[in-house]
């Protein structure tokens, strides 16, 4: 049974108010089929414009959803293997297949075995499971610590991000979302070695794979503190969670002859490595000195708006429970922030992080009890300004997505 935090109410069909963690919840959450039903409309109707898109622009239905930007290189790596394609990039380096990490790729192979299409279509069917995977985690959390209203409005607008076009596309991003939104959810319930095996399959999946062992290891930490070190759980889930982002890091060293750095070389090749945010510094200066296309000062306010939004949710009265999101969330606004890489692509980077939105989402469920229009007014602006926009960013814009 879960414990209430407080008294809870029933305002049009949706429950209002928090959920302390307790044990796993058996069984699906009152109200998420109607939350994945709304969301896969939101993503489904996205889906339509891409092909729309492209078929207008003479292209072939799939060419964005399946083809864009690093979606080619996860599907090289699903039918080919890793060092099988470099790039020489526009700064002279040489662009290794080893930047990407290889759950995504692994299962995308392992579709493409069993279904008919090639590569492409089963990386589509990996990534639209995931998405529909992440949302209900996504839902599972928002339920357990603030009810059902809170956790439905937090799936919607997570699906309507501007950057959330990419939970369609052939990228990993989904994949990382449901391994964190469920890991998160497994520390809430302290199941410690399910938080434990997500966050290595997580760190198998994206770089950011470590903000989901900096959650767990945070969250064990002081879970040992208040027990006085009893109990093997956290001492166990603490030890995996870095194992899987450590052991690709490694993998990629011994291929490269340079064990430790072998990796950092790799990255450092796509100007994404740890650089304390120099680059972005730079980048905003000649943004500002010169300008530049749209999609750029749109990502520098997606990118403000995530960091002004971890300081509402820090802010935020949330259960105690709520500290991995905290982790989870800050580490990782702060690597997009210190690495390098494509401003253009850090918004979708910081996808991952819901928990930021729960401020927003509380703030709408609350107003849900009694300007009911005015919610549905501000959602329907936000769909209909995010979805083109997403559309047009991925299958219009020549810029790394």
């Amino acid at each position: 049974m879960l414990r209430t935090g407080e008294a809870t109410e029933l305002q049009g069909g949706l429950r209002v108010g928090p959920v302390e963690a307790g044990r796993w919840s058996s069984g699906k959450p009152p109200g998420v089929l109607r939350a994945l039903a709304v969301f896969a409309a939101v993503r489904a109707t996205g889906v339509v414009l891409l092909v729309l898109t492209d078929l207008n622009g003479g292209r072939p239905a799939t060419r964005t959803l399946a083809h864009a930007w690093d979606a080619v290189w996860y599907l090289h790596i699903a039918e080919h293997g890793y060092g099988t394609r470099e790039y020489l990039s526009t700064f002279g380096t040489v662009q290794t297949d080893f930047a990407f990490f290889p759950l995504f790729p692994l299962l995308t192979r392992g579709a493409d075995a069993v279904l008919p299409g090639g590569a492409g279509p089963a990386a589509l069917l990996v990534a639209w499971a995931a998405a529909l995977a992440a949302a209900w985690g996504v839902y599972a959390v928002g339920h357990r610590l603030y009810g059902t209203a809170t956790a439905t409005f937090l799936v919607v607008l997570w699906a309507l991000l501007p950057q959330a076009v990419v939970l369609t596309l052939a990228y990993s991003e989904s994949l990382f979302a449901a391994l964190a939104a469920w890991a998160l959810y497994a520390l809430l319930a302290r199941n410690w070695w399910l938080a434990g095996a997500l966050a290595v399959l997580a760190g198998l999946t994206r770089p950011t794979g470590l903000a989901v062992a900096a959650a767990v290891v945070v969250t064990a930490a002081c879970e040992l503190v208040r027990s006085r070190g009893r109990g093997r759980g956290p001492w166990v889930a603490a030890l995996l969670a870095p194992a899987g982002w450590l052991g690709y890091v490694l993998w990629v060293g011994a291929r490269t002859g340079d064990l430790l750095h072998g990796y950092f070389t790799v990255q450092d090749a796509w100007k994404s490595g740890l650089d304390l945010g120099v680059s972005s510094l730079r980048f905003l200066r000649v943004l500002f000195l010169y300008g530049g296309k749209v999609v750029y000062p749109v990502s520098v306010l997606l990118v403000a708006a995530a960091v002004v939004l971890f300081c509402l949710l820090c802010l935020d009265r949330s259960p105690r429970a709520a500290l991995p999101l905290l982790v989870f969330s800050g580490v990782l606004v702060l690597m997009v922030l210190l690495l390098g890489g494509p401003f253009a692509s850090k918004p979708r980077f910081v996808l991952p992080a819901f928990p930021l939105l729960i401020p927003v989402a509380r703030t709408m469920a609350r107003g849900w009890r009694r300007r009911r229009a005015q919610v549905l007014v501000v959602a329907s602006a936000l769909a209909c300004a995010a979805l083109p926009y997403g559309v047009w960013v991925a299958a219009v814009v020549k810029t790394p997505l």
